[in-house]
């Protein structure tokens, strides 16, 4: 494996109700790292990425501004690199809204954990080039995630 950096960034104090900080770095690293394996991404040299823990209202005002969209939403990732191209240097931001991701692990009714470790997982197959426009490109993404999280001891989120 090559180096990969990954800084965590707790924009909003209120994560820390949630899970204990160090608890959500560990999973954040454990399923970037588990998606890399998983995914056959190709690294040419060292890498960073960015995990940011934020709010509903800073995440509305990403969504607006950078998707045209004026609502929260779960999961956010902002690729610096081109779709599936070796990994080397910056290769984006995946950041995270904080009361949607604990309403819909509620709602759900799902762990909390197992809902975070699937965003994670979802907005990092983002960086690396995978989408879900079209129902080809969801199959994938869907099934790469389930494999993932598998490996992780989570189930299928699909088959809730």
């Amino acid at each position: 494996m090559f180096p990969l950096e990954i800084d965590v960034v707790v924009a909003d104090p209120g994560w820390a109700g949630l899970l204990a900080i160090p608890r959500l770095e560990e999973l954040a690293r454990e399923a970037i790292f588990c998606a890399l394996e998983q995914s056959g991404a190709r690294a040419t040299g060292p890498s960073e990425l960015a995990l940011v823990l934020t709010d509903d209202i800073r995440q509305k005002q990403l969504n607006k501004k950078w998707r045209g969209k004026d609502q929260s939403t779960n999961v956010l990732s902002f690729p610096q690199i081109e779709p599936f191209s070796p990994l080397s240097g910056l290769l984006g931001d995946i950041v995270l809204a904080r009361q949607t991701v604990a309403g819909e692990a509620q709602a759900g009714p799902i762990p909390f954990e197992h809902h975070y470790l699937h965003l994670v997982i979802h907005g990092f197959l983002h960086i690396l080039g995978y989408d879900h426009l079209t129902d080809n490109e969801a199959c994938l993404m869907e099934s790469l995630e389930t494999e993932i999280l598998s490996s992780l001891g989570v189930p299928d989120p699909y088959q809730v």
